[in-house]
């Protein structure tokens, strides 16, 4: 596909932008080639000399970029807010995590936890234990994986609770989403955007496609996916 559009992304957009990417083929004749992984291991790919037309990272991933003049700043855009939830394997009880309290009696019961290392949701679940002062209790059973998907323990039982995006939770088959950490808790939920790399040559193709992505007519997939346009 040396002809296509290259995309980095954020695994928080997996869900949508695979179903998007085929339709903005499909309607503007412009292959998409999309990569998939956490914002931090996009960044290390970024570091170590990759390149890409697109970027879709967090906000503050991408400003910082557009800082050190690696992306055009005039062509980056928001395109949806993220909040991080807990999933468990289909058929198993939904625990409570309708409040504060109720969430950190649940952690602590909870025979493993999984999470992430590298991604946003996964850092900001290491910080929230340690605000809650709970992390040594939940941290001695967790299942802390590199990168990828957290829900794919539970199906396999190496995990009982998975924390993650929900955009990312309900990519993974086998698994219910219980819901999202309480709000109170999610004063500042991820937002993810989108930008163009400087050094990118198809200036025309890549603003066609953010100009999409940013469109009112991709919010019902957005929404599907579990994030909020």
């Amino acid at each position: 596909m040396g002809d296509a559009v290259r995309v980095f992304s954020t695994l928080a957009l997996m869900g949508a932008i695979r179903g998007l990417a085929g339709r903005y083929e499909a309607d503007f004749g412009v292959k998409i080639d999309v990569e998939f992984a956490p914002t931090l291991a996009l960044l290390k790919r970024l570091e170590g000399g990759e390149t890409a037309d697109v970027l879709v990272l967090t906000r503050e991933a991408l400003a910082d970029l557009a800082s050190q003049g690696r992306v055009v700043s005039d062509s980056c855009v928001d395109l949806a807010r993220s909040y991080v939830g807990l999933a468990v394997k289909a058929g198993a009880a939904h625990p409570d995590i309708s409040s504060v309290a109720a969430l950190r009696e649940t952690l602590l019961n909870a025979r493993c936890v999984g999470y992430s290392r590298l991604g946003a949701s996964g850092i900001y679940f290491a910080k929230l234990i340690e605000q809650m002062e709970i992390a040594p209790q939940v941290n001695a059973n967790a299942k802390v994986i590199q990168a990828g998907l957290t829900a794919e323990l539970l199906p396999t039982g190496e995990a009982e609770l998975a924390v993650q995006q929900i955009s990312e939770l309900k990519l993974v088959p086998g698994i219910e989403v219980v819901g999202p950490i309480p709000v109170e808790l999610q004063q500042n939920p991820a937002v993810f955007s989108a930008g163009r790399m400087a050094a990118s040559q198809k200036v025309e193709q890549t603003n066609g496609l953010l100009k999409f992505l940013k469109s009112s007519d991709v919010a019902p997939a957005l929404r599907e996916s579990g994030l909020e346009p």
